[in-house]
């Protein structure tokens, strides 16, 4: 079970295909799940308890013998779904599995950038809170000295951070209009990416520096984020795409921290789209082992709407959108060259179908081998993912002064 704001996903797995249906009741809201050609069984059973309280979308699991040979699921909901019910055949590490994904009732009238700006203020508004209480401490502090004692003469210093947490430069005052930057950590929930040697997995240190470059972002006044996931779930590539579409991104950035065959691959990379064949014979053996994610992750590809459409999209790439994919990577490049090795001294170019936004310069950076034990033991360490942070931002805005942003234009 991956429970998620976006939506919560259930997986049965299984050597054989299986064969569901599925139905809503109401008063109070259920799914009913119905599998054909099950008796129950120990694992079943252990469903149960595999429910998280903090489940947005599922009160309580209940399983039974419905018929013979056919098991029923019936989750209790907290609030109303749009469920989707699919198979996938085997991949990677997975055999056949019956997929349930519990989606929220679609909000019809909500604005995406509008909910960015909410978030955002809400950003503010806990740093306003964290800023208090520590005043607070301080002012307790000073009442506790001895009466005639005074507080140790303060002096101009930096702020309570590593030096390496220095700003990374702020953009020019005169503000033209909100620029909305898309940050992606790849892959999530049944899709790990890749997994070092001792075990850490690449969708949880993306997902770490990716939200601490939305924090860092966050601090310039003009600056939204869009987080194409905040949580440990698996989003589908043109999902991510479409999610920065759809909030009128600026920028999209995507962040990764691959493997390779062999241990001695070192160094950070950055990536543009290619509209033809890739830069180099690495550079396009990345980029299909990256659009592959989708297999792995494992998405609704019958129940896609509009899927034609998406796809004509994703197929869309612009000179112009490649021709700023490289300014950015190059600043982005740069700045990573400053706290650690280089793979490749320039950005490379393959047909990633994540950078495919026909209207939105798009990188992918991979921060590191995960798979090297040097690089692996770096990207656990919170002080390298705050180094990595800072030379992310720095490259960010550094492109974002040289070329700014133009105005939206209105429909």
């Amino acid at each position: 079970m991956w429970p998620a704001q976006a939506y919560t996903r259930v997986t049965l797995e299984s050597d054989q295909a299986l064969s569901a249906k599925h139905s809503l009741a109401q008063h109070p809201d259920r799914l009913i799940i119905d599998i054909d050609g099950l008796s129950l069984s120990p694992e079943l059973k252990e469903l149960v308890a595999k429910l998280q309280p903090g489940d947005p979308y599922i009160a309580a699991v209940r399983v039974g013998q419905y018929r013979p040979r056919v098991v029923r699921l019936v989750f209790d909901l907290k609030q109303p779904v749009a469920p989707q019910v699919f198979t996938l055949a085997p991949v990677a590490a997975y055999k056949h599995r019956l997929v349930l994904d519990l989606y929220p009732v679609p909000e019809l009238h909500k604005d995406p950038l509008l909910a960015l700006i909410q978030e955002r203020e809400a950003h503010a508004r806990s740093a306003e809170q964290a800023a208090s209480s520590v005043n607070d401490a301080l002012g307790q502090w000073i009442q506790k000295l001895p009466q005639g004692a005074s507080a140790p003469e303060s002096k101009p210093t930096a702020p309570i951070e590593p030096t390496r947490q220095a700003p990374a430069g702020p953009l020019p005052k005169k503000i033209e209009r909100l620029i909305v930057v898309a940050l992606d950590p790849g892959h999530g929930g049944e899709d790990p990416g890749a997994i070092g040697p001792t075990g850490l997995r690449e969708k949880d240190v993306v997902l770490s520096v990716a939200k601490q470059l939305r924090d860092r972002l966050l601090q310039e006044p003009q600056i939204r984020v869009l987080m194409t996931r905040d949580a440990d779930y698996f989003v589908p590539l043109q999902e991510r795409v479409r999610k920065a579409r759809r909030v009128g991104a600026d920028l999209f950035v995507s962040i990764h921290a691959d493997a390779f065959i062999r241990p001695q691959a070192r160094g950070a990379s950055v990536f543009a789209l290619a509209d033809g064949a890739a830069s180099s014979a690495a550079a396009r053996w990345l980029a299909d082992k990256e659009n592959a994610a989708d297999d792995v992750g494992g998405f609704n590809r019958v129940g896609l709407k509009d899927s034609t459409v998406l796809q004509v999209l994703a197929d869309m790439s612009t000179t112009a959108q490649i021709k700023d994919s490289l300014s950015l990577g190059g600043e982005v490049l740069g700045q990573l060259g400053k706290v650690g090795r280089l793979h490749k001294p320039k950005v490379e170019q393959a047909r990633f179908a994540v950078l495919k936004a026909p209207d939105i310069p798009s990188i992918l950076v991979e921060t590191a081998f995960i798979s090297n034990p040097e690089e692996e033991a770096k990207l656990r360490d919170p002080d390298y993912q705050a180094e990595l942070v800072q030379a992310l931002a720095k490259g960010l805005l550094r492109h974002l002064a040289k070329r700014p942003v133009p105005p939206r234009s209105v429909s």
